[in-house]
């Protein structure tokens, strides 16, 4: 049977350019198997291409300048939301509730009380990006998040390791497995081996405390005093206000690194590959992740990565075969690790070993079919 459900939703608070990617992804292996997708999102969410089986609908959404505005404009979203989820709820038979966790608890509300099935995809964790940056803001996020995660009808994690780190044992009852991740092989592919790349080691993706930026940086010192010829590349931009990345060029100029660091700022997707071809090292320092997109277009560049033992990561990355896990993501754990990866004598084969991975794991098809038992489960 192909086709499962007639039309399926899907909510998103509203999200930056950075979301566009897994919310295509996420659609386009959705229309293979329904006939019509409702996708309810706003900010740079409304641009994603839509088509014959898409309607598209959202709000826009700015955070306020100061505490008070920012929880007012935050519940009017919220209620903004809920309201077009009502507008679509008698042409859908399942919810799913995407990009924005519990900052979506009105909206997932609203959709328990239409009776509709509910379903979370999870990512990382709302709870540990909050806590790295507030911990008054963590705990009311930490509240939301058990009550979003009880009123779910199903739960969708990235991999079984999301499960143990996420701490969800409880819901084992109700969480299916199953990820909406490919990589366009003809784009991502390995044009040049380790052995004729510097030894460029890079960051790539949103600079913020929950991605471990910072530490990434604080690390360059300690590495560079055991690999001199080493040099750095970080890819991305912060968001709001962009305050980390003044933070980072802070620090470099303190510590006299500007001649060994280039940041690059924001990047299209497209140019991403060039970027990764002349990487001998990728690193993810994160605090939470799901299965980063970053992780899987690196492998298969066959670019090595080093990355935090969190989210779906570890379920993929094995420690000198597929490449490299670090114990945390200290400055100084990062550092030691950088100096481990980049003189392992296997790492060409290990770069081998992970695009195999993905070659093998991660093609559209096999999303398509993941995606199509999760909904016959429903």
């Amino acid at each position: 049977m192909n086709r499962v459900y007639t039309n399926i939703g899907i909510i998103t608070f509203p999200i930056s350019e950075a979301g566009l990617i897994p919310l295509r992804q996420l659609a386009s292996i959705l229309y293979p198997i329904i006939n019509r997708l409702y996708l309810v999102t706003g900010n740079d969410g409304l641009k994603i291409e839509a088509n014959e089986k898409t309607y598209v609908t959202g709000i826009t959404y700015r955070a306020g300048s100061n505490s008070l505005s920012k929880i007012a404009r935050f519940s009017i979203a919220q209620v903004r939301i809920s309201y077009k989820v009502i507008q679509i709820s008698n042409k859908v038979n399942a919810l799913f509730f995407f990009i924005g966790g519990p900052s979506m608890l009105i909206p997932i509300i609203t959709s328990k009380l239409l009776r509709k099935k509910t379903v979370l995809v999870l990512a990382g964790s709302d709870y540990k990006s909050s806590k790295a940056q507030n911990r008054f803001l963590s705990l009311a996020i930490k509240i939301m998040t058990e009550i979003y995660l009880a009123l779910s009808d199903k739960i969708i994690a990235y991999s079984s390791n999301i499960i143990k780190d996420e701490k969800l044992q409880r819901y084992l009852y109700k969480i299916l497995v199953a990820h909406r991740h490919f990589i366009d092989f003809d784009k991502f592919k390995m044009r040049q081996q380790l052995n004729d790349r510097d030894n460029l080691v890079g960051y790539i993706g949103r600079l913020s405390e929950e991605k471990g930026t910072l530490n990434f940086v604080k690390a360059i010192p300690d590495t560079l005093r055991g690999k001199n010829d080493a040099n750095f590349l970080i890819v991305g931009d912060g968001h709001l206000d962009g305050h980390l990345r003044y933070s980072i060029e802070e620090y470099l100029s303190e510590h006299n690194l500007n001649g060994k660091v280039k940041l690059t700022g924001w990047i299209l997707h497209d140019n991403l590959p060039n970027y990764l071809h002349e990487l001998k090292l990728v690193v993810l320092p994160s605090y939470t992740e799901g299965l980063p997109n970053i992780m899987l277009e690196a492998m298969a560049c066959g670019t090595p990565v080093l990355a935090t033992p969190v989210g779906a990561m570890p379920d993929f990355i094995k420690d000198g075969e597929t490449g490299f896990i670090m114990e945390n993501n200290s400055p100084e754990c990062i550092a030691n690790n950088v100096l481990r990866a980049l003189s392992h004598p296997g790492l060409q084969q290990i770069a081998n070993n992970g695009r195999a991975l993905v070659e093998k794991e991660f093609t559209y098809e096999k999303a398509v079919e993941g995606y199509r038992e999760i909904l016959n489960k429903l």
